[in-house]
């Protein structure tokens, strides 16, 4: 029984390109009690890879977390599958604003120790109790309230790119590292100020606002399905759209333009710009911002070192990547001291 990939993602690539068939990008997530995730995970592997389902999931004994890419002509038959699973009939389907053939090239199901690593004690306060749930409508009136403090809930470099206008967007690496930051940052506005948050999709507001409201927070909102969710509102019911520039998103897009906003700068040049790009080197792999004018000189390089590399024969590279101190510098994101205008 085939529980893994057998296609590259280069095959997989060549494959879709060839069909040539619609494919919606979509994520979901729910935090539920899965008693054995291994076996959840496998039959879902079974079932998607039938489907030709590709995209990333992660299984915990607390949930899961989904980000796919769905053939159009089955996407009746992939609802039928996850209704058919009771802790997710109906559950919400965050449906991409743009589309893209090569969003996922491979159906990755990983059994994990949490669904979002937040690096919190879940024993520890009641992940139940969360804060309101609030619509796009909602949100736009609670945003231009004098008493409320909007908080990006996402990372450096997805917030570089777009984010809503006056928010608070953390200086960081990662969404463990944001909780303790804006606890201590709000820490006198506990019991006088609403605290609203948004992410992508909302799966990082859920344990963000159970744990605020445990720390003490009187007054916790959350946008329900994040910016995916009220982008979808935003244009369906005619709604003013607060969010500016891109939405970063975590496939092969990369992001879904929000607004025609460019807020960010190219980390070479520092031209305006917001298309991140990886770097070809697979020993480096930052990713970083980049214009189609420093992609062609660099070669798509985030540096002249890794220009070099590039050149170099495929075993020679290969050799180069070989190493845990290699390896941990792989996939680091825009902090490369080799980028003049990084943020």
């Amino acid at each position: 029984m085939q529980l893994y990939n057998t296609l590259s993602a280069k095959e997989r690539a060549a494959l879709l390109e060839q069909a040539g068939e619609d494919r919606l990008t979509l994520s979901f997530y729910q935090y539920a009690k899965i008693g054995n995730p291994q076996l959840f995970r496998n039959h879902l592997f079974i079932a998607w890879d039938e489907l030709d389902v590709l995209g990333r999931i992660y299984v915990a004994h607390e949930g899961i977390n989904a980000q796919l890419s769905v053939p159009a002509r089955n996407f009746e038959a992939f609802k039928s599958f996850i209704d058919g699973i009771y802790f997710l009939e109906n559950v919400r389907l965050n449906i991409a604003i743009e589309h893209d053939l090569k969003s996922f090239l491979k159906l990755k199901v990983k059994v994990r120790h949490k669904i979002v690593a937040d690096g919190l004690n879940d024993e520890t306060f009641d992940v139940r109790n969360k804060g309101v749930h609030v619509d796009a409508q909602k949100f736009n009136e609670l945003i231009e309230d004098p008493d409320t403090v909007l908080v990006d809930m996402r990372n450096h470099y997805e917030s570089e790119i777009g984010h809503f206008k006056n928010a608070v967007t953390p200086d960081v690496d990662t969404f463990r590292d944001s909780l303790d930051i804006i606890e201590e940052n709000l820490k006198d506005h506990k019991e006088d100020k609403k605290l609203v948050m948004y992410c992508t999709g909302g799966i990082r507001c859920e344990k963000a606002s159970a744990y605020y409201k445990h720390k003490g927070f009187k007054n916790v909102f959350q946008l329900e399905g994040g910016i995916i969710e009220y982008t979808r509102q935003v244009q369906q019911k005619g709604l003013e759209n607060k969010f500016i520039g891109k939405n970063f998103v975590f496939d092969h897009r990369r992001g879904e333009r929000i607004s025609e906003d460019v807020i960010a700068n190219c980390h070479q040049c520092g031209k305006p710009c917001d298309t991140h790009v990886n770097c070809e080197n697979e020993a480096c792999h930052l990713l970083f911002i980049q214009c189609e004018e420093c992609a062609k000189a660099m070669d798509n390089c985030c540096s002249t070192e890794c220009q070099e590399i590039i050149k170099l024969p495929y075993e020679e590279q290969k050799a180069l990547r070989k190493g845990i101190p290699n390896s941990n510098k792989i996939f680091k994101k825009g902090r490369s001291e080799k980028l003049k205008f990084k943020k």
